[in-house]
């Protein structure tokens, strides 16, 4: 296998709004954003196609939401699903138990699948796939995903599997959850046995909306061998439908354009791709029958 240090820059929520969306090209344009995930029943999800597919160098993947979103099919359809607004829950744990009726996991189903034909609507090439709030962790959602994925082509997955050793170098007490490393492991082999593309380690978990310019750099002079993927959430102002509380959208811009960042990464001879750049470069990835 070659062991070149290969990287996915990934921005995720496109198509929540408008200041996402143009971050997310100019990102791409003009810093080193190699992918991003459309959220396909999001506000402005028919201007970040738009935009997409006048970038055809930017791997687009299915950022399912499943949590704290509206769903694709109609509340009706999925009422074990959401609250009395016809939202998805916020709370994760209560929904995560929801799943184990069956009712429940059909709805869950079906919703999944309702996601995946929406983004096959759009005409895109289906780059990865990854969940809100890393909710693919979940068993259940993971197998449904695997299962329903399959019918879409669906060959890479973002593994929420952060070395917070190598964090820890960068930033000493940076905090790691064994909740996440654990149901991460679990995934990872799911995946594997799967033959689902899922890069070797992923970044952006630890400092969720607040990747600065100086940790970006930090993890770009120390990425190990292998295919990591580092996740942001660019946005051009912090005030818009969606935003969450305390996420530093403009910095984490500024971090993806940043002349030292770009000129890091060209000195270490990292190279950038999407998801499907990197396809072809792993030895023990096949496409599921």
């Amino acid at each position: 296998m070659n062991r070149q240090r290969q990287l996915i820059v990934t921005a995720d929520d496109f198509g929540v709004a408008r200041e996402v969306n143009e971050a997310v090209e100019r990102a791409h344009r003009e810093g080193i954003l190699t992918a991003a995930s459309l959220m396909v029943s999001a506000p402005e999800a028919e201007d970040a196609v738009r935009r997409a597919k006048a970038m055809p160098g930017l791997g687009v993947g299915l950022h399912l939401v499943l949590v704290e979103g509206r769903p694709t099919l109609s509340p009706s359809a999925v009422p074990d699903l959401v609250d009395a607004k016809g939202l998805f829950r916020t709370d994760m744990v209560r929904a995560g138990f929801a799943f184990l009726r069956p009712k429940a996991r059909r709805q869950l189903a079906a919703e999944i699948r309702a996601q995946f034909e929406a983004f096959a609507a759009t005409g895109l090439e289906l780059d990865h796939v990854n969940t809100h709030k890393h909710f693919h962790l979940h068993p259940t959602i993971a197998g449904l995903i695997v299962e329903i994925g399959r019918d879409f082509g669906m060959k890479a997955m973002r593994l929420p599997r952060e070395p917070a050793t190598l964090l820890r170098r960068i930033e000493p007490g940076t905090k790691s959850s064994f909740i996440v490393e654990l149901w991460a492991g679990r995934l990872g082999r799911r995946l594997a046995a799967a033959g689902i593309l899922a890069p070797d380690r992923m970044f952006g978990l630890a400092w969720s909306g607040a990747m600065t310019t100086a940790r970006l750099e930090a993890l770009i002079a120390r990425l190990p061998e292998g295919l990591s993927e580092i996740y942001l959430h660019p946005a051009t102002g912090p005030a818009f439908a969606g935003a969450a509380p305390g996420y530093r959208y403009e910095p984490e811009l500024a971090a993806l354009t940043s002349k030292q960042v770009i000129d890091l990464t060209n000195e270490n001879q990292i190279r950038l791709g999407s998801f499907t750049d990197f396809l072809p470069l792993r030895e023990n990835v096949k496409v599921a029958p």
